[in-house]
């Protein structure tokens, strides 16, 4: 199961079935990201592509010389835009392929539309989503919450980008999802609709026990996406934020041109690919090695006194100068994050960050928290932020004190959203609406055998203990223990109950996180859990976009209920 290799086998397909000659992919806005995920430009250009459109562009000038392979959402404007394209053709032919499930009246309406008989083929390759690493997709919806319900078009996209990594896979799952949301169970019997409906599309030969589609609600997992983190991938998503592999430095003072947007692709940057989960410390001195290695090529290259010497350097200079670009690239992002860390004294927030996740302690938390809402260097964010952790954390503590927090954060001049933050958060993420034994208030028994073993094991890193509620999830789940009370298999699936799957595919609405994408990877990583992980959410979230959609959620059910 890898996404990336997935998608990237569907684009070079339709390179592959367009024939020899020069070639323009045709797209829209969505399958523009999707492609942009797994090819590099030049990597595509390598198999003739020499052009790129937008199907919204609007350009009419034609070049009858090139072949074009449209690679499109079978959306109502795109059939539109695509039937208009056909009737008056700007180029010699037409290899289309859809990203999803497309009507039979869509087909109908293109093959009309084609008077000139310049359409050579018409397929569904099912690449309707984000591949943001081999464990790990995302649907690109920054909110999905409709008060406490769907949207009905983002319910339609999230069925269509689910479906669409299942056939990708091959795989045909039983689906099982998180008993509180009403979402959850919504999505998943939309789902199975369209896996019943299209049943042919889904006969796979499968090979051992059957995989399992399980559908999450961030709900009951509020404190992952609050957290700073402490992992390359991770910690750039959450201080420079990460938008399709790319990331904007227009704002470091002194930055030159070529740098102000730097691309941080693990398919096309084999440093990125190397280190995205290391810890910021380690981080420091695979840049060092880098940096070694560059200046070591740099004086080798110097040293040209001869015909076979400057032969070298020019069939090196390619290498050469990606190595250049590379080495650049890093080292303005960790000097910018490094100068966030000191700047913003995110080392003692994060601490603090840890234990309110991880430990119970009130009065010395408390302390923690209101000493650093004193600190003038605290970033206001940061500090709503460690008030949130502190009210989701002890929201029935007997001496809660978030009243008197919420004052602290007047005082130090935090704006109005902010503060009314965490008594939207507690609505959105508060005890009432989990169904999950978040900070392990319920059972002390298993709470202290967790903390023995962990104890025993010690922490390798006090910024890196917290462990994301899905890693118990998909533990439980491999061991047999997960409940079906708490995440009932849709329909009679007694049969399926008793076999625990080897492949699982999760999908969190409200979004999943670097954190447990790296969780994931681990898991994956571990043969004696015994099951393969793909993550997937509606989008990939740091704390800002979070929060947005926290209050977005919140907005739209207050005004549900007027």
């Amino acid at each position: 199961m890898n996404c990336i290799l997935a998608v990237k086998m569907y684009i070079t397909k339709m390179t592959d079935e367009s024939g020899p000659g020069m070639k323009v992919l045709l797209m829209d806005k969505e399958t523009t990201s999707i492609v942009s995920m797994v090819y590099g430009q030049s990597e595509i250009q390598q198999r003739e592509v020499y052009l790129f459109e937008r199907i919204d562009a609007g350009n009419n000038e034609p070049m009858k010389h090139l072949k074009c392979i449209a690679f499109l959402r079978p959306s109502k404007e795109n059939i539109h835009s695509l039937a208009t394209e056909l009737r008056r053709p700007r180029y010699g032919s037409y290899y289309i392929y859809f990203s999803n499930i497309t009507p039979k009246a869509d087909i109908k309406t293109l093959a009309e539309a084609d008077e000139q008989e310049v359409v050579r083929e018409i397929q569904e390759f099912y690449g309707d989503y984000l591949a943001m690493g081999p464990h790990l997709f995302s649907l690109g919806i920054p909110i999905s919450y409709q008060g406490s319900g769907w949207d009905h078009d983002i319910l339609s996209r999230c069925v269509q980008g689910v479906t669409s990594v299942l056939l990708s896979l091959q795989k045909n799952p039983f689906i099982r999802y998180q008993n509180n949301s009403k979402m959850a169970k919504r999505l998943a019997e939309t789902i199975r609709q369209v896996l019943s409906k299209e049943s042919e599309l889904f006969e796979f030969r499968q090979v051992g026990p059957p995989p399992l589609l399980l559908i999450l609600d961030r709900r009951d997992d509020p404190v992952t996406p609050l957290l700073n983190q402490w992992t390359y991938q991770a910690m750039v998503h959450e201080l420079l934020t990460i938008n399709n592999n790319r990331v904007s430095l227009g704002h470091v003072q002194g930055i030159s041109k070529e740098l102000k947007e730097v691309v941080l692709s693990a398919e096309q940057d084999e440093f990125y690919a190397n280190n995205l989960y290391l810890n910021f410390g380690e981080i420091g001195q695979t840049i060092k090695d880098l940096m070694d290695e560059f200046q070591k090529r740099s004086k080798s290259n110097r040293k040209l006194e001869s015909i076979q010497d400057m032969k070298n350097f020019v069939e090196a200079y390619p290498q050469f100068k990606k190595m250049s670009g590379t080495v650049s690239k890093h080292v303005v992002v960790v000097g910018e994050l490094a100068a966030m860390m000191e700047r913003h004294n995110l080392l003692e927030v994060s601490e603090t960050e840890q234990e309110l996740a991880c430990q119970e302690a009130h009065s010395q938390h408390l302390q923690h928290v209101r000493r650093l809402l004193a600190n003038e260097k605290v970033r206001h964010e940061d500090a709503a932020k460690l008030v949130m952790l502190y009210a989701l954390r002890y929201e029935n503590h007997s001496n809660n004190d978030t009243s008197g927090l919420i004052e602290l954060l007047k005082k130090k001049g935090v704006s109005d959203r902010l503060v009314k933050m965490i008594r939207t958060l507690l609505e959105y993420g508060g005890a009432q609406a989990r169904q999950s034994d978040l900070f392990g208030h319920q059972d002390a028994v298993v709470q202290i055998t967790k903390r023995f073993f962990k104890d025993l094991r010690g922490v390798e890193n006090v910024y890196t203990q917290h462990k994301p509620l899905l890693v118990n999830t998909l533990e439980d789940l491999s061991k047999g223990r997960i409940k079906e009370t708490l995440f009932p298999f849709l329909g009679n699936n007694s049969n399926a109950a008793t076999k625990r799957p080897q492949d699982v595919i999760v999908f969190i609405i409200g979004g999943a996180t670097y954190e447990e994408a790296l969780s994931v990877h681990q898991i994956n990583q571990t043969s004696s859990l015994g099951i393969r992980v793909i993550l997937g959410g509606t989008t990939i979230h740091n704390s800002t976009t979070f929060l947005n959609e926290v209050d977005a959620a919140s907005a739209r059910s207050r005004i549900q209920n007027l």
